[in-house]
């Protein structure tokens, strides 16, 4: 997912016009997907969590992880204040002060989020997790860091010596058991299980990783053997990243953005832009396949939301709120840019749908809820 400090360069970068916006060529002016519900708060890659009361609180990137709470998704939303009262206590780590990308869940009445450090087109991150018992500011207490690629504890061990750590969500199953996944460019996306208290890797030392995704190159190895370089990668962007996974009836769903994030300027091809894909396994750990049965490690995918009406652009950072006491279905979060608005990496706002469930299991989004 975007990282924070890509809003100074997309204002650099991406300084358009709304008149040109107007004439912008945008992927296909297509109806296939439907419009988002607006969420009325400008955020990216947004974590929304359901409080057991019903309440919704929205935590997003920024100074010290800022959160909000909301009786809708729609909004109105109220800012509660921030997940963190200083910069994160994850030594020599870039943007320490504004951690990217926050990730919240609920065990047991306790709430743990999981936040990124980095830097723009670099692997020296780091992912952390503080935890609430009451969600109230000050109430949040930082235990620092769960994994660290480049430099760092463990850094260069399998598979942190090729991974970026950053994008982390976090799965609690129905037994309890937490899984972590994360990544990004370079070697994609990963699964890790973590220890019993949520707050540590389990086997930090032998850790027993699963890789999800992998977007292979034309020309390239279709998969990594040896540590990769600490910014940019020799082979290639391979843009996936961001993913959540999610359970719905005994299977599990591997969510991602796929595509070119965050500057714009100019306009990627279209349908190369941000879009939101799945793939299903009937484990935890996968393997995880598309549609077509193409596996997800071999660059497979379906595309659950994307483009749309013209001005509806570039939706990533896909989660899922699960259905729950008087919400009876699942609801597909996520950011994305309205032309009418403007392309910069400031612009992008929460969305969400409603999905239902084919035959098969595939998920479908929906505008209105589905009765």
């Amino acid at each position: 997912m975007a990282p924070l400090n890509k809003f100074v360069l997309s204002i650099a970068c991406a300084a358009i016009s709304l008149s040109g916006l107007a004439n912008a060529e945008f992927n296909e002016d297509n109806t296939i997907y439907p419009l988002p519900n607006v969420g009325n708060l400008p955020i990216h890659d947004p974590a929304i969590l359901r409080h057991p009361n019903g309440t919704y609180f929205a935590f997003k990137g920024g100074v010290h992880v800022p959160y909000y709470r909301s009786e809708h998704l729609n909004g109105t939303w109220e800012q509660v204040g921030t997940v963190l009262e200083t910069d994160s206590i994850i030594p020599n780590k870039k943007n320490a002060t504004r951690p990217w990308a926050p990730h919240v869940v609920e065990r047991n009445g306790k709430f743990y989020c999981y936040y990124s450090l980095s830097q723009a087109g670099c692997r020296d991150s780091a992912i952390g997790v503080a935890t609430s018992d009451t969600l109230e500011p000050g109430s949040w207490k930082d235990y620092g860091a769960l994994v660290a690629t480049w430099s760092g504890k463990n850094s260069q061990i399998s598979p942190y010596n090729i991974s970026n750590a950053i994008d982390p969500t976090v799965l609690i199953d129905d037994d309890g058991k937490g899984y972590m996944t994360y990544g990004s460019y370079w070697s994609n996306i990963w699964e890790l299980p973590l220890s019993d208290t949520l707050l540590a890797i389990e086997t930090p030392h032998h850790p027993d990783a699963r890789h999800l995704s992998f977007y292979p190159i034309e020309g390239q190895p279709d998969h990594f053997t040896e540590p990769v370089p600490k910014c940019s990668d020799p082979q290639g962007v391979r843009h996936e990243e961001g993913s959540f996974l999610s359970k719905h009836n005994g299977t599990y769903y591997l969510w991602y953005a796929h595509g070119k994030c965050c500057d714009y300027s100019p306009l990627p091809e279209a349908g190369t832009e941000y879009s939101i894909r799945v793939g299903k396994s009937s484990n935890v750990a996968g393997p995880f396949v598309d549609k077509s049965g193409t596996p997800l490690l071999q660059g497979g995918g379906t595309t659950v939301y994307a483009s749309n009406h013209g001005n509806i652009y570039a939706p990533g950072g896909p989660g899922i709120v699960a259905a729950s006491g008087d919400v009876p279905q699942d609801i597909l979060v996520y950011h994305y840019l309205d032309r009418n608005v403007g392309l910069n990496f400031a612009d992008t706002k929460l969305g969400y749908n409603y999905l239902t469930y084919d035959e098969e299991g595939w998920p479908i989004a929906h505008y209105d809820p589905i009765q």
